[in-house]
């Protein structure tokens, strides 16, 4: 299973979650705007539902994703305990080069 943080980091994703945020939308609707195959997007989706991020529901013939609103916490989780940690050495560093 991919976590949220590396699934997320990809451009393509980002620009398909920014996509989904406004609302959910088909594969179709989600493709159009891309300069990739239909069948790239729906890897990236693939991804996405997997690392939690996404959830996908089949209507008739069409799949409609929508955004999974504890995957997007458990992301802004990650990238919290993320920043922190680098912040924390960033500081540690400068105080070893200034002594």
């Amino acid at each position: 299973m991919t976590d949220a943080f590396s699934a997320a980091a990809e451009p393509t994703r980002r620009r398909i979650l920014q996509m989904l945020a406004s609302g959910p939308r088909t594969v179709s609707e989600i493709a159009a705007p891309f300069d990739v195959t239909r069948s790239a997007i729906s890897q990236h989706l693939l991804l996405l539902v997997e690392a939690g991020l996404l959830e996908a529901e089949k209507v008739g013939r069409q799949r409609i994703y929508r955004v999974r609103p504890d995957g997007l916490q458990q992301l802004q989780a990650e990238i919290n305990r993320f920043w922190t940690a680098e912040l924390d050495q960033l500081v540690a560093d400068a105080r070893a080069l200034r002594a």
